[in-house]
């Protein structure tokens, strides 16, 4: 059983890592060649990772594609790589890491057809999971977004890097940051920030005690105080660390290599729920390692909003090949409002949660998936264009009205 944070005052640390961080580049080239493929092949099959060093991207993984268009999207492959590196902001040379001078390898392959006989549905069988594997969803009523404290400022302290940095509110800020944020919680809940962590990259023209000491100043000012809660923050008194080695003008992939699938607490909860291990970003929606745990995060942001729980922790899991999920667990930590056995029972009724449905119902067979890469796949609104829909609200009223009657 997890540990139950309402029964005694006690310290927890989240961080966060910028679009520009390595690990981040890897992720958001992988979802970048992902979203290609789906936006005119939905049915494509796709794992695709990356690594980034100093001037070399490489690509690798399994693809398999169903038309023309999809081939001719593979064969772009390079110039998406490049894009997706301009678009977070690696256009200069001097950072040994840029879009027009890096290397590009690809070396992808189809899929293995012993996976694809199991995955592939038929008017005979229903398609089955990707992989097997355990996937947990996590929500609270710490934040509006149903998130944990510490990783929601996490990543909009990131969030607000990457805003500074771009409009040139603070000049020589490169993409590469990292972030962390610790708060003290009492009976459950969040009373103050105890310290928060900001490293930025940065020109040669910060380098230096004085000018370092400048930057700290501009970078508490314009990017730390802004998205801090005015009431904690003002009954605070936290330590604030920036840039604490002393400077920080090596980074991005020169400064350390980058993978796709590094930064899974990150991406989830900050630590705060489990993890089942899988990482997200490359990864098409066969892959229940991705679509599973999005659909555990739907299932216990709708099961708190309904009030049925203060904090929820769900997790599903699966065996390659078949469909329907081996377990299901509700775990809401000492908070549940209703018998959390009955609810489980409930969610495994009212959700979709084989492969396929969970694709449906999510709508998840759509080029969504770079702007995850980013700041966080959770704790995030759903936007018009079909991203983020695991974040909706739309079942509350449906566990409400089940839930009544008990």
């Amino acid at each position: 059983m997890a540990v139950n944070f309402h029964h005694r005052p006690h310290l927890f640390t989240s961080e966060s890592v910028s679009m520009g961080h390595p690990d981040k580049i890897s992720d958001r080239i992988s979802d970048a060649i992902l979203d290609s493929l789906l936006a005119v092949d939905p049915n494509a099959r796709v794992a695709c990772e990356t690594m980034v060093t100093t001037g070399l991207v490489v690509l690798a993984g399994e693809v398999t594609v169903h038309n023309d268009a999809a081939i001719k999207a593979l064969e772009g492959a390079e110039e998406t790589v490049r894009q997706a590196i301009r678009d977070i902001g690696y256009t200069d040379p001097a950072m040994k890491f840029d879009a027009d001078g890096c290397a590009v390898i690809r070396t992808l392959h189809g899929q293995s057809a012993d996976i694809s006989m199991g995955v592939t549905g038929s008017e005979k069988r229903e398609q089955g999971a990707g992989d097997q594997g355990l996937m947990f969803g996590f929500a609270c009523k710490e934040t509006s977004e149903y998130m944990p404290l510490p990783i929601h400022l996490s990543h909009r302290l990131v969030e607000r890097h990457a805003k500074v940095r771009r409009q040139g509110i603070i000049k020589g800020l490169r993409p590469d940051a990292k972030s962390q944020v610790t708060i003290k919680y009492e009976g459950g809940k969040p009373v103050g920030i105890n310290a928060v962590v900001l490293s930025t990259q940065h020109t040669a023209d910060w380098n230096g005690k004085k000018k370092q000491a400048e930057l700290k100043k501009a970078v508490i000012e314009h990017i730390i105080e802004p998205v801090m809660p005015k009431a904690l923050w003002a009954n605070s008194k936290p330590k604030i660390h920036v840039n604490p080695t002393g400077q920080f003008e090596i980074g991005g992939p020169h400064g350390d290599a980058g993978l796709t699938g590094r930064k899974i607490i990150v991406d989830t909860y900050g630590g705060r729920g489990r993890h089942g291990g899988g990482a997200f970003s490359g990864k098409d929606p066969s892959k229940v390692d991705r679509s599973a745990t999005y659909m555990a995060r739907y299932i216990a942001k709708n099961v708190v909003a309904a009030g049925l729980a203060d904090v929820c922790e769900v997790q599903l899991s699966y065996a390659i090949g078949v469909a329907k999920p081996v377990s299901v667990l509700i775990d809401a930590q000492g908070t549940a409002k209703v018998d959390e056995a009955k609810l489980g029972k409930l969610v495994a009724d009212i959700f979709p949660l084989t492969p396929a449905g969970i694709i449906k119902h999510l709508n998840l067979r759509k080029p969504i998936y770079q702007v995850t890469s980013y700041h966080g796949h959770f704790g995030r609104k759903p936007g018009a264009d079909g991203t983020f829909t695991w974040e909706k609200l739309d079942m509350v009223d449906k566990l409400k009205s089940a839930t009544s009657r008990w």
